[in-house]
């Protein structure tokens, strides 16, 4: 699944220019806000309405989605599931000064690794730095009964201390969940969990000698497994009933039978049997049978992801994460996403891309607007606000792909922040800020639909070409492949013309956005002294920096000071789309190639460096907004309805869960793993 993420510019931008009439609810979306986090709520419209059949489906897909918290806890971090449940211990169980400034930090140091799914910032990738003292922490384990800590089989409570404490206290240990640094040996620099004594050079020869250039529907090699060398043999641990993760993933078969016996249709009820086959076999080439099935399914009304679906947690960009979205249509707004779909082999063929690398018929491009109902894994608390699946290249080519805009999510974002001085703060002027007022809510909904819908599915890979040559900075590339596709084409008169934009000058305010978040206001998700190594923000300066430098001549695009304030200024927009038509040219070139060098050498140049003195006035000013910059959810809650005999007559929706009782709630209902990875045991 590609996933666009919406950025955090973008969000207080559209917050702040919508009406008062639209800010007017009742309903209560801000939880709390804690660190540079805000945990929000979102409503699932039209839930109500559905069928009961419909509703028990969402139901049982739910508590599927459920069980696959504690594998991406895993996943992230060997030593994560233990850290999380001797947290949870100490939170639930501790006698000491519950106000004290240790407990209080020691707090949010948790609320943090739930929200991260581990360690690690869910973004930036970097270890959380404690705020509580070691001495704090060693004496609240000790207090409570070793019975209520994660203690594996001979383990004492100081086996779990000595473990515990550097992995947390200590900065060089695990410093980074995913490290993107050139140069560097990627696993053994990387914190996650996907790789177990093994090299990147190890790595990539293994999955090598699997390839064959010749075949052409190749399965997605690694994406179900850790790696692992075991006694000097490299092997592979796939996840699967039986395999590594199966008490999680048997819970997730058993609640997908469930859902099955419910399913919309013939079409919709072998999808959901093919998805079980394969977390029974762990076998790649049923998970693309699988894929194949649901690109298919486009007449349930109801849908959902659930699986090792994204690559971004792995530094080689092979090994899947879990992740689960279940979701409904929203019939009324896919009138747009129907509209860009049906157009599809139109905008492939006007594409400015050199036509060795255009698809000569697009097929199954499929797109809808949904309803998220429930979110788990790593897309769980913090969210996409688009989907475009599945990754495999041939099934994308022959079979075609669905993507999503999830517009109840961006409704969330967007009434949860109030007018609060962004665009006042780093937008330059009046004219950019009518423009955002009037157009950017369309704008910025289109650019999601056009991502998603068709630039994750255009171009194609010359035959024999590697779907994994770009290695590490694949993610990036194929984010800003999909982002350049949708920038394009927001200024072509074809969107007037189909009326998906209400003027000639709407496309402008999502380009002054994208410009600005790009060069300046990204750079508040990034730490002081700090390069940038996320895919998607990566992407967005790439992008912004590449057409900054190119139309340097002809000044498109400027930084200008006023009150000792640095601001983005467009001055020509019409240049500014033909840069970004010569930029996804080449982008799209480098992919269809697999020309790993260019690649590189472009996301190198242009994603990664940040400026420090623009990026100490950018947090500077920021900073004075009190604005957090990153934002994640609380999921409903389905509780079942059932007569004198054990039929459920009803599912009911309820919103009211807090934060923490959440968290809580999730690991002691769904959190069927054990610790993964024994401590070590003084003899």
């Amino acid at each position: 699944m590609k996933k666009i993420v919406c950025t955090m510019a973008s969000l207080l931008i559209l917050a702040s220019c919508a009406t008062k009439e639209e800010k007017n609810d009742d309903f209560d979306y801000t939880v709390e806000s804690f660190a540079d986090l805000e945990i929000l709520r979102y409503k699932v419209p039209g839930f109500e309405e559905l069928s009961l059949q419909q509703k028990e489906l969402v139901y049982y897909l739910s508590e599927a989605a459920a069980y696959g918290r504690d594998i991406l806890f895993d996943q992230n971090g060997k030593w994560n599931l233990a850290i999380r449940r001797t947290l949870e211990a100490i939170y639930q169980d501790y006698t000491g000064d519950r106000e004290s400034t240790d407990f209080k930090n020691f707090e949010v140091y948790l609320k943090r690794v739930w929200f991260s799914n581990g360690i690690h910032h869910h973004y930036g990738c970097d270890k959380f730095v404690p705020e509580f003292s070691q001495e704090f922490f060693v004496n609240a384990v000790k207090s409570l009964d070793p019975q209520k800590l994660p203690l594996t089989e001979g383990a004492t409570v100081d086996d779990l201390l000595n473990t515990l404490v550097p992995v947390i206290f200590d900065p060089t240990v695990m410093p980074k969940r995913v490290n993107q640094a050139a140069g560097e040996d990627l696993i053994a620099t990387s914190a996650c969990n996907y790789y177990d004594g093994v090299t990147q050079a190890e790595a990539e020869a293994f999955y090598n000698k699997m390839k064959d250039p010749k075949d052409e529907t190749p399965i997605s090699y690694g994406l179900n497994s850790r790696l692992v060398k075991r006694d000097g043999k490299i092997m592979e641990e796939t996840y699967k009933v039986g395999g590594l993760y199966t008490q999680a993933i048997e819970k997730i078969v058993y609640w997908l039978q469930k859902a099955a016996g419910v399913a919309e249709n013939e079409q919709q009820k072998q999808v959901i049997e093919k998805l079980i086959e394969y977390y029974q076999t762990g076998d790649l080439k049923t998970f693309d049978e699988y894929a194949i099935l649901w690109v298919k399914d486009l007449d349930s009304r109801v849908d959902f992801v659930n699986g090792f679906t994204e690559t971004y947690g792995d530094p080689l960009g092979m090994k899947a994460s879990w992740e689960s979205i279940v979701n409904f249509k929203n019939l009324e707004a896919s009138e747009r996403t129907h509209i860009i779909s049906e157009n599809a082999q139109w905008f492939e063929d006007h594409s400015p891309v050199d036509a060795r690398f255009k698809k000569e018929e697009v097929k199954g491009v499929s797109a809808k607007v949904i309803t998220a109902a429930m979110l788990a894994g790593d897309c769980y608390p913090s969210t996409p606000i688009g989907i475009n699946l599945p990754n495999s290249n041939w099934i994308r080519h022959l079979h075609g792909s669905k993507s999503v805009t999830i517009e109840n999510i961006t409704e969330a974002y967007e009434k949860a922040a109030q007018g609060n001085g962004f665009n006042d703060e780093f937008v330059w002027s009046d004219k950019e800020r009518e423009l955002m007022n009037n157009y950017l809510l369309q704008a910025d909904n289109l650019h999601t639909d056009l991502h998603e819908c068709l630039g994750h599915g255009s171009g194609k890979l010359l035959p024999g070409v590697d779907p994994d040559a770009l290695k590490a900075y694949s993610s990036t590339l194929e984010e800003a492949r999909a982002d350049l596709f949708a920038l394009y084409y927001m200024a072509d008169p074809k969107i007037l013309e189909l009326k998906l934009l209400p003027s000639p000058d709407a496309y402008k305010a999502a380009y002054y956005q994208y410009m600005m978040n790009g060069l300046m206001t990204q750079l508040t998700r990034i730490e002081p002294g700090k390069n940038i190594e996320e895919s998607h923000m990566r992407n967005r300066q790439l992008i912004a920096r590449w057409a900054y430098e190119h139309g340097k001549a002809d000044k498109v695009i400027e930084f200008v000071k006023r009150d000792g304030k640095t601001y983005v200024v467009v001055n020509d927009y019409e240049k500014l789309r033909a840069l970004l038509g010569q930029l996804l040219a080449e982008v799209q070139r480098i992919k269809s190639e697999g020309d790993y060098e260019s690649g590189k050498n472009l996301v190198e140049e242009y994603g990664v460096i940040v400026d420090p003195e623009l990026h100490k006035e950018i947090l500077a000013r920021y900073e004075n907004l009190h604005i957090a910059p990153y934002k994640g959810f609380v999921n409903p809650v389905y509780t079942p309805v059932t007569d004198a005999n054990g039929n459920i007559t009803d599912i009911k929706i309820s919103y009211n869960e807090g934060y923490a009782e959440q968290m809580l709630r999730y690991s002691k209902d769904y959190s069927p793993l054990p610790i993964c990875t024994p401590f070590p045991v003084k003899k």
